[in-house]
């Protein structure tokens, strides 16, 4: 089946009031699953890959993009490809030529001002060459390298105002927003603002998007997009999955050296929490 647009994704999902799931691609094994858990769950699903991935691959981005989109293709599903977590410029201006319809440019670590000023320049840049772009504001914490971070800390959580006036002013497809998960987490025990959500839902005029969804336990997701989230981001819960079916392998066969063997079970793991995950939604 052809890519589909994440922006067409998200506007069908956002229509029938559910959940669409971006699931985080780092190896060929990640799109496979991903591919066969959308076709085993029968449902729509975005493959992402981050700025942290791509530097996992030397940072080149063809290959895995090219992979990433010939599993796309061959699957049955409806599935999209996006660029996540982008913060480099010069990754942003590949993902035309890579086949991408949409990136999540991340200038959430800049003040607020540079901000807006940086993401409406990708904006522009992407809308000229039919790009879906997301952005963030509040802060997600979590990712490998920054300070430990309370995802209810005052000033974390996204204040619904100065969202409205950053879609306003950047002109973003969708917007990430910091509501209580954070990044990374391997246990499924965050807390969501669900007033807030509502809240921020109110206020924007573009999709809310979930970062960190790994961490946030079913009940949690499903009142998340009753309130109004849409894309629902998981990366996480895919290498738990991942690692423990290796691990539960090599205990089992120490002396296995074929990755071929390792792989398949953890390949099967994560294909049915990806299924476990667009059944949710």
């Amino acid at each position: 089946m052809p890519l589909v647009r994440t922006g067409d994704l998200v506007t069908d999902a956002q229509a029938s009031g559910r959940g669409l799931a971006a699931f985080n691609v780092i190896t060929l094994e990640h799109a496979e699953a991903i591919a066969a858990g959308a076709e085993r769950a029968g449902a729509p699903a975005v493959l992402q890959i981050s700025e942290n991935a791509v530097k996992f691959h030397g940072g080149r981005l063809s290959a895995i993009a090219a992979a990433t989109a010939a599993v796309a293709r061959a699957s049955t599903a409806p599935l999209a490809l996006h660029l996540d977590h982008v913060e480099s410029v010069g990754l942003l201006r590949q993902a035309h030529a890579e086949g991408f319809g949409s990136v999540m440019f991340d200038a959430s670590g800049l003040g607020y001002g540079d901000n807006v000023k940086a993401t409406a320049e990708a904006v522009r840049w992407g809308h000229e060459r039919g790009i879906w772009i997301e952005a963030e504001l509040g802060r997600v914490g979590g990712k490998a390298g920054e300070p430990p971070l309370d995802a209810h800390a005052p000033g974390v959580r996204t204040d619904p105002a100065e969202a409205a006036g950053y879609v306003a002013d950047t002109g973003v497809d969708a917007l990430a927003v910091a509501v209580g998960s954070t990044h990374a987490m391997t246990e499924r025990t965050a807390a969501l603002d669900h007033a807030l959500i509502s809240a921020l839902r109110a206020a924007v005029p573009v999709p809310l998007v979930l970062h960190g969804s790994s961490g946030v336990p079913d009940a949690e997701i499903r009142a998340a997009v009753a309130a109004g989230m849409t894309k629902i981001n998981v990366g996480t819960a895919l290498n738990t999955a991942f690692t423990g079916a290796v691990r539960t392998f090599l205990d089992q066969d120490p002396a296995s050296v074929d990755p071929r063997r390792y792989l398949r079970p953890a390949r099967e793991a994560m294909t049915e929490t990806v299924a476990a995950f667009l059944r949710l939604l």
